[in-house]
């Protein structure tokens, strides 16, 4: 009787006082080696993590702790970002070269350690030097805490896609072919879903993914865009989407046939398999609307009905064209952060830093260079100048000489940045420039493109923080009239921005994470080329505010 009535207390303790799950620590560890693939009839040697295109998930829960063991046995240089974690006081743990740590050198070792502090959702890490991120990336997948359902209902089942491009060629011979002639590199030969490229003309033997699905159950799609240079469309034939997610922040959920996502954003949606049974084509292609360059092949796969005979035809879908400006606004416009009680939208109102960051690209004179002059880009008419040694640790240590505190935070001559301008305007300045910024101070920037050369569109990524996008319109903004439309109540909060081709997109943040955080634009054409810049939070007040010391095993350059 005694023991029947100790198990009653301990269900009714368990049912009135749940038992409180203590945050794990996580442990990877990430071998970095080289490993043949063959896609379009070719093969290559290429640079992966455990010899796998795209790369192994990284799997956590809110809260946890991650310690990632990166081993580099490849004759590269290499760092792992891990795109869209805060890094809370822990920016020796970001990743960008020669920004946050020194590179991992062959041979070498480095333990990444952070928490996923406040974060739930779907992200992505990447290498973060030179062009390698082309094959060294994967997912990052961030479970609820235990008992805390999704804000959405439940999908029966959760599925990973992800989005890239291909080369024939070494991806860093690509971009060298840029140091050697100044000129634009090549574009991809192939995009990929989940490291296949589907049929392609002139290789009867190239696959696609195949995404196996039962009828009347959902999914789950965490997709992600890993590619270099392009912005994509995705699209499946007969089906709709619920997007629940953008860049790991729940989003008031909206129908759309076709999800538009940049490099660097996640999207997760929900799919219900709730066509006829068949098979039902799956397809990416590119986003470019203005005159530049883009990979057009359209990578392919299948979403395949259990049952579903093998010779049954393929149902078919139409995608954007691929300057479907219309479809790409559509989405972004209709991206809604949730503003609940438990996800509230805490946007910064009294705005302590205002700036305007102009970016574009231009043109320097290059002596070296076969034509003579090299496409460059910057951010206020800077070309960033990647220095010798890591801005972090010149930061922490008060190592004079690698970086100035002098980033412009207004172009220093404005101009029409969107109408026709002079060839004057094309000349870009060069400087390792960090703009400063006290801890917890409040943020506004706005992401301004210009239209020298040509005109087109940005995906801007800022390290260490997530940022609203309260705002965002074409032509020149107006700092009188266009805050005034700003949304202020429910603006999609989010890692990865979009500034529109000859457009401008606002942005606010609070500055609550100690460090040098690195903002790019996450096109790695554009990165190499140098539109780039750091901001530089200072400490607050207290261990608790202040970045923590660097881990001994952190590299050296």
């Amino acid at each position: 009787m005694a023991s029947l009535v100790r198990t009653v207390v301990m269900v009714l303790a368990m049912v009135w006082f749940p038992v409180m799950v203590e945050p794990k620590i996580r442990h990877y560890k990430f071998n970095v080696v080289m490993k043949n693939f063959t896609r379009l009839c070719e093969s290559k040697a290429m640079v992966t993590i455990d010899g796998k295109f795209p790369g192994p998930t990284l799997y956590a829960r809110e809260d946890d702790t991650v310690n990632v063991r990166v081993v580099n046995n490849v004759p590269y240089n290499i760092t792992i970002h891990w795109h869209g974690i805060r890094q809370l006081r822990t920016g020796w743990s970001d990743g960008p070269a020669y920004i946050t740590q020194c590179p991992i050198q062959t041979g070498e070792s480095y333990i990444y350690t952070f928490n996923v502090t406040g974060q739930r959702g779907t992200l992505l890490w990447h290498a973060h030097i030179t062009w390698l991120r082309a094959t060294v990336h994967g997912a990052i997948v961030i479970l609820p805490k235990r008992s805390v359902p999704y804000p959405f209902p439940k999908p029966d089942h959760e599925k990973i896609i992800v989005l890239g491009e291909w080369w024939k060629s070494d991806v860093d011979d690509v971009m060298n072919q840029w140091v050697q002639t100044g000129m634009p590199p090549n574009v991809s030969d192939a995009h990929t879903i989940n490291g296949y490229p589907g049929p392609v003309p002139n290789c009867t033997t190239s696959t696609g993914y195949t995404l196996h699905v039962e009828a009347g159950k959902t999914y789950l799609l965490r997709i992600i865009n890993a590619a270099l240079n392009e912005e994509l469309f995705f699209k499946i034939a007969k089906h709709r989407f619920t997007v629940v997610e953008v860049d790991a922040c729940y989003v008031k959920p909206f129908e759309t046939d076709t999800i538009y996502i940049a490099p660097g954003q996640t999207t997760n949606a929900l799919l219900t398999a709730d066509q006829e049974p068949g098979k039902y084509l799956m397809a990416i292609s590119p986003f470019m609307d203005t005159i530049v360059a883009v990979d057009n092949q359209t990578a392919t796969s299948t979403v395949w009905y259990k049952t579903t005979d093998a010779y049954k035809p393929t149902t078919l879908t139409t995608l954007p064209a691929t300057n479907a400006t219309p479809a790409t606004n559509s989405f972004i416009e209709s991206l809604r952060s949730l503003n609940s009680a438990k996800y509230p939208a805490l946007v910064p109102l009294k705005i302590d830093h205002s700036l305007l960051f102009v970016a574009g690209v231009g043109v320097n004179n290059c002596s070296t260079c076969v034509s003579g002059s090299r496409v460059m880009a910057g951010i206020n008419n800077v070309t960033f100048v990647m220095p010798d040694t890591a801005l972090l640790q010149a930061h922490y240590y008060n190592i004079s000489g690698v970086f100035t505190t002098d980033f412009p935070g207004n172009p220093v001559t404005p101009y029409n940045y969107t109408g026709n301008n002079s060839l004057t305007n094309i000349q870009i300045t060069n400087g390792t420039k960090v703009y400063p910024l006290a801890y917890n101070s409040t943020v506004q920037v706005v992401m301004q493109g210009n239209a020298i050369i040509a005109p087109e569109s940005h995906p801007i990524h800022l390290h260490g923080f997530n940022f609203f996008v309260v705002g965002k319109g074409m032509g020149n903004f107006d700092p009188v009239n266009d805050p005034m439309k700003f949304n202020l109540v429910d603006p999609v909060e989010r890692n990865t921005l979009n500034i529109p081709t000859a457009g401008w997109t606002a942005i606010r943040f609070r500055a609550d994470n100690p460090g040098v955080w690195f903002l790019h634009c996450h096109l790695e054409v554009h990165t190499t080329w140098g539109l780039k810049m750091a901001f530089l939070v200072e400490n607050g007040k207290g261990p608790n505010e202040s970045i923590i010391p660097p881990p001994k095993d952190l590299p050296t350059c």
